[in-house]
């Protein structure tokens, strides 16, 4: 297979904290985006916002104006078959960068349908180092980071919510094994409340809000010390692990 011609796909990590572009962003990315003019965005409103901050951090002959770059959209949404044509540019030569709305492409995000096409295709894909909230949250939890499970988002409706809590906490035991999961920012103290309702009481719970930011927040307790020091969460993007 023959690769030469194609451009790379590189994967961008983006801030998990406003204002912190100058303290989580590695030198990597400030080179690699001297040399890309095509992107793939989950929001391209932000992810121009991202850029510009970025090409501040750049001394002023390695910057590029913002409008002209090229941002496609690569969400959710996105289908396979798209993905494959958002790749036209990288097959004809082009580099192109892939940035998440929060984070690193492809970990609780839609950058991964992009890269599994890239795969296919035979196109070089070059991940680059940045802030994980859900990988910070577990190296700060003090639970076991030889094994854990990354759930995404769990039941809004209270009934499954419990139930899905109590088979994590089952998981958790016979496994040893560390539970991750997240929520909606507005959502955050239903979580947490809930969370104090369904689990044991042995059960250790850490929360891990707004991390790398000014007032990051990362506890961990059992759940009968949580119930004796209740916190109100902001609506801040939050990490929920438990442990049995």
């Amino acid at each position: 297979m023959n690769v030469s011609k194609s451009g790379k796909i590189y994967l961008i990590p983006n801030v998990i904290s406003e204002g912190t572009e100058n303290k989580v962003v590695p030198p990597a990315v400030l080179s690699v985006i001297q040399d890309i003019h095509y992107y793939l965005a989950e929001d391209i409103r932000n992810g121009r916002r991202f850029l510009s901050k970025l090409m501040k951090l750049l001394p002023e002959n390695k910057r590029h104006k913002i409008e002209s770059l090229e941002f496609k959209l690569l969400d959710k949404r996105t289908l396979y078959e798209e993905a494959v044509e958002l790749m036209r540019p990288v097959k004809n030569g082009m580099d192109c960068g892939v940035i998440s709305e929060s984070g690193c492409p492809g970990i609780a995000d839609p950058g991964s349908i992009i890269v599994k096409a890239a795969h296919q295709a035979g196109i070089q894909v070059i991940p680059l180092t940045g802030p994980s909230s859900i990988l910070l949250a577990l190296m700060g939890s003090g639970m076991n980071g030889q094994s854990f499970t990354f759930h995404g988002y769990l039941p809004i409706n209270k009934k499954e919510l419990i139930r899905k809590i109590k088979k994590l906490e089952t998981l958790s035991e016979s496994n040893y094994q560390t539970q991750i999961f997240i929520e909606t920012p507005y959502r955050n103290q239903k979580l947490f409340e809930t969370l104090l309702e369904a689990c044991a009481p042995h059960t250790r719970l850490c929360v891990a809000s707004g991390i790398t930011g000014s007032e990051a927040f990362i506890h961990t307790m059992e759940i009968s010390e949580w119930n004796n020091h209740k916190i109100q969460l902001k609506k801040t993007p939050a990490v929920f692990l438990i442990e049995t």
